[in-house]
Order: structure tokens, then C-alpha cells, then sequence
């Protein structure tokens, strides 16, 4: 029996994004779809309802990835697959695999020969990179920073120093309730000179990305707090 095809599912980074997220053949593929993986049920059913789903929700097959089932293995979650059916996998928000636990799934699709295939949609990462002005041909991004400060500031003035010597933009989150604290390490530790952009509540009615002098930032420092929020440094 031929195997199934793993579709990586992209979802809205905000609320009423739909119409900046879709695409006629993501809705196409979720309706040619009965069986999901997905990192939070009630997020992914919003999802569907929200993309055009005409199949009944009740008709579902959905495997709750969420941390706490993550501990539990992931046998179950495959066997759609082994029997040749199409099986969505989605992330809370954004891309699928980026930043995101659901590459567990993808790279033991792949050593099960599973076909992958990746859908066009939102990257939060992507798309501050493309507002940022900084160098999108080398780039790294880091994921979260140390919650220790002493380390966190240590870890910033690592991430100045490797932007200035490889011209690399350096790319970062945290968790939204300590964006502020972070912000005010950068603007306390980074040179005055190098740059930093802000990029937040992307796709959303109060999206805000700017790039800045740390110097410029230090004059109006913007309030964060529980906003989904990436940060980028480059120095030139």
C-alpha cells in the first residue's frame, strides 16, 4: 500500500488575517484533507472554519500535538499516513516546522518515506526579515534568548559582534510577556550605532516593524508587552 503525503499547513499570525494568509490552493488542499496534526485543536478548527473547510468538523480526524501529548510519542499520529491517507500538520500560527516542534514530525516523515509537501503562507520570521532592510542573503536566527540576565546581555553583545564580523543579520523572539524586559537589555547593552528592528503584531490592524540607531530607540522605546514581537540587530 502506497503512503500518505504530509501537507505543512500554514496558519494566520493574527486574528482577521485570513484574507492576507490564504491561498486558493492551501484552501483547496484542507478540502481534500479529513485528518490533522496540529499543535492547538482550538486554534486549527478556527483555522478551517476560517480558510473555507466544507467538510463537518465533526468528520475530523485531529491528533492534539500540544506539549503535554508530545510526551506520549508519536506512533499514533502516523498511521493515516502508513495507509496512504493526506494528513495536514499545523502549527499555532505561522509555518509549520519553523520555530515550531512540528519539525519532530517532518523529519520522521522523511525517514519513513513519507512525500512532504510545504504550503506558501505567513512566516513572522520572513517577513520581518523582508521589512527589516538588513541582509537577507546571510542571516541566522537564534530563537530565544537566555531568561538570565547576565547571560541574555552576554548573548546580545555575541549577536552584535557576530552581525558586524559576517555582515549577517541576527534574528531573534521572546516569549511576549518578557519582550520588554529584553528590549530594555538591548537598548542598555548594544552600541548606539548598530541597528535594531522591531517587527510586531505582523499581518495584524496594528502590525508595526521599524529599523533604528539603538540610539534613535533610546529616545521613544515602544511598549511590547504581550505583543508577538521579532527582533533583528545588523550592524552597517
Amino acid at each position: 500500500m502506497p503512503l500518505g503525503t504530509l501537507y505543512l499547513i500554514p496558519v494566520p499570525l493574527a486574528d482577521e488575517a485570513a484574507a492576507k494568509s490564504f491561498t486558493p490552493y492551501l484552501v483547496d488542499t484542507i478540502n481534500s484533507i479529513k485528518e490533522y496534526i496540529v499543535e492547538n485543536e482550538k486554534t486549527a478548527r478556527r483555522f478551517l472554519k476560517e480558510a473555507g473547510l466544507k467538510t463537518p468538523q465533526s468528520e475530523l480526524i485531529i491528533h492534539d500535538y500540544s506539549k503535554h501529548n508530545r510526551e506520549l510519542g508519536t506512533a499514533d499520529l502516523f498511521k493515516g499516513l502508513q495507509t496512504g491517507a493526506a494528513v495536514g500538520l499545523m502549527s499555532e500560527a505561522g509555518c509549520p516546522g519553523i520555530a515550531d516542534p512540528g519539525a519532530e514530525i517532518v523529519e520522521k516523515a522523511h525517514r519513513m518515506g513519507i512525500k512532504v509537501v510545504p504550503l506558501v503562507g505567513p512566516s513572522s520570521i520572513l517577513l520581518a526579515l523582508m521589512a527589516s532592510g538588513f541582509n537577507g542573503q546571510s542571516f541566522t536566527f537564534n530563537g530565544y534568548l537566555p531568561i538570565d540576565k547576565v547571560l541574555r546581555s552576554k548573548k546580545i553583545k555575541e549577536l552584535e559582534m557576530l552581525a558586524e564580523k559576517n555582515d549577517q543579520t541576527q534574528i531573534f523572539i521572546e516569549t511576549p510577556f518578557r519582550n520588554n524586559p529584553l528590549l530594555e537589555e538591548i537598548l542598555k547593552t548594544a552600541h548606539l550605532k548598530t541597528r535594531l528592528c522591531i517587527a510586531c503584531d505582523l499581518t495584524s490592524a496594528t502590525e508595526f516593524v521599524q529599523t533604528k540607531t539603538i540610539a534613535e530607540w533610546q529616545k521613544k522605546v515602544p511598549d511590547l508587552h504581550k505583543r508577538p514581537t521579532i527582533f533583528l540587530i545588523f550592524h552597517r
